[in-house]
């Protein structure tokens, strides 16, 4: 799905993932799960690329609906695939810290686990080979991305911001469509692990000022990063 010149998404407003095409390349930011493999490969054929001109996989975080395709990319085209150290055991298969209860509405909740399984989300293809990434780097990849520590949802979580397209890509920094109860606009992002330090790390995608935020659940926002922050802090009032 075009977006914009030169970004892209794959998959829907349930879980998606992001390219950004350039002359130099292909970066893809975030995974999704292992049955977007198909789509993956026709959005590259749509806009005249392949598997072999990635450049680069960017994830925001380990968790298993970010991470589907990054060991396939890994191993059958050599891309390099980063994360913070921090998310390396989570992306690995290690161990999750216990989430507090969730608020749930039956029929989102029941869509959004059907949508997981029938991509081959109860079988996640971990992730073992990662090149570190922190606060402030900016990467040698299309599109220029910039790193930015963005902890709360889980210890290594990040957003990626590119100038050259406009946009913030924010994992589950926060979330347009809430997966458990349907809701939508920008809103905080359910199964974090540090919901009051994930508000505090929002100040650095509202400093941003993209025009495009690019959650990895629930639609493109693009009124702005300030905007959508202002609205997740309304919504969590």
């Amino acid at each position: 799905m075009r977006l914009a010149p030169s970004l892209h998404r794959i998959g829907n407003d349930i879980v998606a993932a992001y390219l950004i095409s350039t002359p130099d390349g292909v970066t893809v930011i975030d995974a999704g799960l292992p049955g977007h493999w198909s789509e993956l490969i026709a959005e590259l054929a749509a806009i005249g690329r392949t598997p072999a001109e990635v450049r680069g996989l960017i994830l925001t975080h380990g968790d298993s609906d970010h991470i589907g395709v990054a060991d396939r990319l890994h191993r059958e085209y050599g891309v390099a695939v980063y994360l913070h150290p921090a998310d390396a055991s989570r992306a690995a298969g290690g161990p999750k810290p216990r989430s507090a209860r969730q608020r749930m509405r039956l029929g989102a909740t029941a869509g959004f686990l059907a949508y997981t399984a029938g991509k081959g989300g109860l079988r996640p293809r971990w992730i073992h080979e990662t090149l570190p990434l922190h606060d402030g780097d900016t990467l040698a990849l299309p599109g220029s991305p910039r790193i930015i520590g963005l902890p709360g949802h889980s210890p290594g979580s990040v957003a990626v911001h590119s100038a050259e397209v406009d946009a913030v890509f924010v994992g589950d920094g926060l979330t347009t469509r809430d997966v458990l109860t349907g809701a939508t606009g920008p809103r905080p992002a359910p199964f974090t692990d540090d919901p009051s330090e994930a508000a505090a790390s929002l100040d650095a995608v509202a400093a941003t000022g993209a025009r495009w935020v690019l959650p990895g659940h629930g639609a493109p926002w693009d009124r702005g990063s300030a905007a959508a922050v202002a609205a997740v802090r309304a919504a969590n009032a």
